[in-house]
């Protein structure tokens, strides 16, 4: 319970990222790939079914005892909240409207947001395009953990505290690693979530309000689906940065297990990943894989030799541009 895992500090490596090369290869022997550079329209009714969703739950859990508006927000709320995330993901790479109307997809950002309790769609979109231009990038990724959260959180029993702490971690990282100055866009998405939760209270009350913000913290912490958070990038197999989940969550996640092949295309969405992996098999079925993210919470938590400590991390060179 108590051993503490042998990583000291990050995988500091001196090569490029190699998802640009391998898109590169892909296109030049697959150039039908480029067929599935579009919007996923489909995305935007989706999205409003799992508002409308919560808009319900949140009328129906209002008269309940508090022991089952505990239970339906970790159940039911959790996994809507997780998935809207993963939404919100896609809209991020304007998946919904396309390139040529990305306002529209920030607008539908906020839209999607409401359920969630918090504002969180136009600051993610801005850090999230730093993780795919400067994966792991020192200082610009906010995506690789602290030198604290690696120094401190180093036993088994930490580690799971790390786990149902990371919606904290994911929140103030940011502002520990790469702060950037508060746009006009996010003071609406603030004060957008900041009047629906005000209505909701009013309409319906605390218990409204308290599973709808425990759905979402909850739904990022100790939750099956928050696997994908380490699955994606932390170095299980030393070498490998990062990989793929081909599991049956993928379903509520809009494929965001699908990883090496999202990075590698990452203005293709979500829906359309199976299709990348079926047309070039030959770049991603030797890769390194999971076919179950609570496994690979078990294995963090359980790996004397996993950490936070276990990603790669790069020293940038050159010009940096930033959301």
């Amino acid at each position: 319970m108590g051993n503490t895992v042998a990583r000291e500090d990050f995988e500091w490596v001196y090569t490029d990222q190699p998802h640009a090369d391998r898109r590169k290869e892909i296109l030049a022997k697959h150039p039908e790939i480029k067929a599935l550079m579009k919007p996923d329209y489909n995305l935007i009714w989706v999205v409003v079914l799992m508002v409308l969703a919560q808009l319900t739950a949140f009328y129906l859990v209002k008269d309940l005892d508090w022991k089952w508006v505990i239970f339906w927000a970790y159940v039911f709320g959790s996994c809507i909240s997780h998935s809207m995330t993963l939404a919100i993901h896609e809209i991020s790479h304007n998946s919904a409207f396309g390139n040529s109307k990305a306002m529209w997809n920030r607008w539908f950002g906020i839209f999607a947001n409401l359920p969630l309790g918090l504002p969180y769609s136009i600051s993610f979109k801005r850090y999230h395009m730093d993780h795919h231009r400067y994966l792991g990038g020192d200082g610009i990724d906010v995506d690789i953990p602290t030198n604290f959260e690696g120094w401190f959180f180093c036993t088994r029993f930490r580690k799971f505290i790390w786990i149902v702490l990371q919606p904290l971690f994911y929140a103030i990282r940011p502002l520990c690693i790469n702060p950037k100055p508060i746009t006009r866009l996010e003071i609406i998405n603030l004060l957008a979530q900041l009047s629906f939760d005000v209505v909701i209270y009013y309409l319906w009350g605390v218990k409204s309000i308290f599973y709808m913000l425990a759905g979402s913290i909850l739904g990022l912490g100790l939750h099956p689906i928050s696997g994908h958070f380490i699955a994606e990038h932390y170095m299980f197999l030393k070498g490998h940065e990062t990989y793929s989940y081909y599991g049956p969550l993928n379903l509520l996640t809009f494929n965001v297990g699908y990883h090496n092949e999202h990075h590698d295309f990452p203005n293709i969405p979500g829906k359309s990943l199976p299709l990348v992996k079926k047309i070039a098999a030959e770049y991603y079925d030797n890769l390194p894989q999971y076919n179950s993210w609570i496994k690979v919470l078990y294995d963090f938590v359980m790996d004397d030799t996993i950490s936070p400590y276990s990603r790669m991390k790069r020293q940038l060179k050159g010009e940096v541009k930033q959301d």
